[in-house]
């Protein structure tokens, strides 16, 4: 699997900290690491509007499989991410919300509260939601006897979502194009999006934006 970790503005200071946490546990399940976003206060700028942008080209054009974001309450990169068509994030404060959004939702997507609550301990507490949101298969429900129903559900709701969106690459042409244009200009987005995109349209999309 491979896993975009972004953080924007208000908490680039915490990357280092999730990021070794992340690698930790990613590296135990085989699973590879692309850190997309800010990685201190001085890097290139971004706010979790820039990370809903970001985690819809990466996981739309198939260039990672799940994104971890946040801010400093989560909520807004989980409305972000949200908002886009191919996204499916889940608000995430501990461990069994990890597990449970895997098994119930199924989702490929999660926003945490970077800033709430993160104080002694709380280099575990991430440590310990990776484990859960990445070890194991997903989608096996809870309890166990509810999986059917479940699984069911989150397909239905993925296709309201399909049904009421607009296309994709028409929503983001639609955006203010400095605003796709300040989410795609990070050096280590470029490098991880066009190694991995699998999708050429897309590819195309991003290549135009950046030499506009």
């Amino acid at each position: 699997m491979k896993i975009a970790l972004m953080n924007e503005f208000s908490q680039a200071a915490k990357n280092a900290t999730v990021l070794k946490e992340l690698q930790a546990v990613a590296q135990e399940q085989g699973h590879d690491v692309f850190n997309v976003g800010m990685s201190d206060d001085n890097d290139h700028r971004l706010t979790y509007i820039h990370l809903g942008i970001i985690a819809s080209l990466l996981l739309n054009s198939k260039a990672v499989d799940f994104v971890v974001s946040g801010c400093g309450t989560g909520q807004g990169a989980l409305m972000s991410l949200n908002a886009y068509p191919g996204v499916t994030c889940g608000y995430c404060i501990d461990p069994a919300d990890a597990f449970l959004f895997a098994q119930i939702n199924n989702g490929n997507a999660l926003a945490l509260p970077f800033a709430k609550g993160f104080g002694w301990g709380a280099e575990l507490n991430i440590r310990y939601i990776f484990e859960k949101a990445f070890t194991g298969e997903k989608g096996q429900g809870y309890p166990p006897e509810r999986k059917e129903s479940q699984v069911e559900n989150a397909g239905i709701l993925s296709q309201v979502k399909s049904a009421v969106a607009k296309d994709f690459l028409a929503g983001l042409k639609s955006l203010d194009p400095e605003l796709v244009k300040t989410a795609v200009g990070g050096e280590r987005f470029q490098a991880c999006f066009f190694e991995n995109c699998q999708d050429e349209a897309i590819a195309e999309f991003v290549r135009s934006v950046i030499d506009a």
